[in-house]
């Protein structure tokens, strides 16, 4: 296989992801309730196959009660989702959970697209 074979190459990619991510969004959602509307996350995408990255080493900061470790990550998605800025993405590989903000917009290839997370604590 040569390069120049989009199809081919997109599957040969894609046959090495091992994760699955959620991707949840912030809307205006109705309170049926009170009629009040607020902003709430909502599931946008679920269990889409993926692979992450760790983009930079993590830097250990020590507080009073634990260490905390902050990971910076690269998510690789098919181009054909449609992921938003500040969208939280929750990923499930190899066992690990990481959960992310997406951190800027979307870099896509015709195989794939890159999508760069900050790792939120306590989310």
């Amino acid at each position: 296989m040569g390069f120049g074979y989009v199809e081919l190459e997109r599957a040969a990619l894609e046959s090495t992801y091992e994760g699955l991510a959620t991707v949840t969004e912030k809307k205006d959602v109705k309170d049926p309730a009170t009629g009040k509307t607020r902003q709430q996350p909502v599931v946008v995408l679920a269990d889409e196959p993926c692979a992450l990255s760790q983009t930079s080493l993590p830097a250990a900061t020590q507080t009073m009660t634990a260490d905390q470790i902050n990971y910076d990550a690269k998510l690789f998605i098919s181009p054909d989702v449609s992921i938003k800025p500040g969208s939280r993405i929750k990923v499930l590989q190899n066992g690990m959970v990481f959960e992310g903000e997406q951190t800027g917009k979307a870099f896509r290839y015709a195989t794939h697209q890159e999508i760069k997370l900050k790792e939120v604590l306590n989310a």
